[in-house]
């Protein structure tokens, strides 16, 4: 999964308290290379500033925040509407829309750094809104239709805005801007916790598929309505976007690079089998259904709270070690998914992974940033870390779906998780192994 921001970026050197550390506040976005020589030119506030920042909130609210909520979708499908097929190939559906939200980011980050911002949220907001109108006339046991619309539609949708709409953030605020982005990033994690209790709520209750999904879609397209009234750029475009090929080529010769990207791509293979599972893991338990509809909740408001705090705890550990440590305990947490029999343990296993996953989340990008060596490049290298990286959430919960079976095995597809996500971790270890020895034969 990606982390919740791709855009071309502007390092101040930031304080640091521990060997290959580096807090939040170290990380300043821009699409400007020129912003720094003119720190007096960012307004940190007004109205402009603050609505900007509202509609980015709202896309990622509707954008990554919708995209999170498949859990709901996987129920839903796999219990009632696409009945003849596999759980396999309904995580297809949104694998491939979760994968398209970081692959398109390299298109839509390409185009913003050459001025096309409205062209490209007008047109992703308007795609969004259509494949979700779409989805709602799709019929039962008609695989493709759904897939079209929700896997194929919707996350090229998500991908036009989702760049663009964090990047922009950036032309009002320096001093300021963690506190921006922070509200930001927060947004995705609060439409992970609306969407799945209006869904739902729509799905299971009178509406039905049809007219719940419009319900939705008619939600969604307001607040993205609202959001491009809101937003508006104030800085033209660099001169000389950042060549890919160039940043590429560096990157193969980048040994702590490699290892970051294969754990980011061992990681988020098993990263998403509990937020696509948990919900119907604790209904096949026998569990509650009105509380097995909360469980998706309940993981993602520890996600929203572990965002918000990874920045403070990143000060004390440093950004590798919080990244390790929190990709280990998340594969060990996931799994413990094997034990997942009860009311309690789907609390306790929701509330500890979706902090986990938080953590994971919110350093990705500073991660990348730390072991960037020339910073111009750091956008380049962002894109190129999750598009590989984002293949790993392609293929794998299509992968536990199939190791699920329509028997439902579930400690089979916890295991596969967990243990991929645990080698993620691993290769995060390699990486700053190599990091810290290279940082000190360079202090030598």
């Amino acid at each position: 999964m990606p982390s919740e921001s791709e855009p071309r970026m502007l390092y101040t050197p930031p304080q640091q308290d521990k060997e290959g550390s580096e807090t939040l506040e170290g990380l300043h976005f821009a699409n400007d290379s020129n912003l720094s020589s003119h720190p007096h030119e960012f307004p940190e506030g007004g109205l402009a500033a603050w609505t900007t920042t509202f509609g980015a909130f709202l896309i990622q609210s509707c954008g990554f925040g919708y995209t999170t909520s498949f859990g709901v979708y996987q129920d839903f499908y796999t219990q009632h509407y696409l009945t003849n097929e596999t759980s396999s190939a309904i995580s297809w559906i949104g694998s491939l829309n979760t994968f398209l939200v970081t692959a398109v980011g390299l298109i839509s980050g390409s185009l913003y750094d050459r001025g096309y911002f409205y062209h490209l949220i007008i047109a992703g907001s308007l795609l969004q809104s259509f494949s979700l109108f779409m989805l709602s006339l799709s019929k039962p046991d008609q695989y493709y239709q759904i897939f079209l619309a929700q896997g194929v539609g919707l996350g090229i949708a998500s991908g036009l805005v989702y760049v663009p709409s964090i990047a922009v953030v950036s032309h009002y605020f320096q001093r300021r801007r963690t506190l921006a982005m922070t509200f930001v990033a927060s947004g995705s994690s609060l439409g992970a916790v609306i969407h799945p209790i209006m869904l739902n709520n729509l799905l299971n209750g009178r509406l039905g598929f049809g007219n719940g999904v419009r319900a939705s879609a008619g939600f969604v397209s307001v607040l993205l309505l609202i959001a491009c009234l809101c937003m508006r750029t104030r800085l033209n475009p660099p001169m000389t976007p950042t060549n890919y090929i160039v940043a590429t080529k560096k990157c193969i010769r980048d040994a702590p690079f490699i290892f970051m990207t294969a754990g980011g791509f061992f990681f988020q293979t098993g990263f998403y089998y509990p937020l696509f599972f948990i919900q119907l893991d604790s209904i096949k338990h026998g569990l509650s259904v009105t509380f097995s509809f909360y469980s998706l909740v309940i993981l993602n408001v520890s996600n929203c709270v572990a965002r918000v705090t990874s920045g403070f705890i990143a000060g004390f550990t440093g950004v590798p070690n919080l990244i390790i440590f929190a990709t280990i305990s998340g594969g060990v947490l996931t799994m413990g998914m094997i034990g997942l029999s009860s009311l309690a343990s789907v609390v306790v296993l929701g509330v500890m992974y979706g902090y986990f996953a938080g953590l994971y989340i919110a350093m990705v990008a500073p991660l990348v940033a730390t072991l960037t060596p020339d910073l111009s490049e750091l956008g380049a290298r962002m894109g190129i870390c999750f598009f590989i990286s984002g293949f790993g959430g392609l293929i794998g919960t299509p992968i536990s779906g199939a190791l699920l079976t329509s028997n439902y095995t579930w400690w089979i597809p916890a295991v596969f998780s967990g243990v991929v996500s645990v080698t993620g971790g691993m290769m995060y270890m390699i990486m700053r192994f190599i990091f810290v020895r290279r940082q000190i034969k360079e202090n030598a």
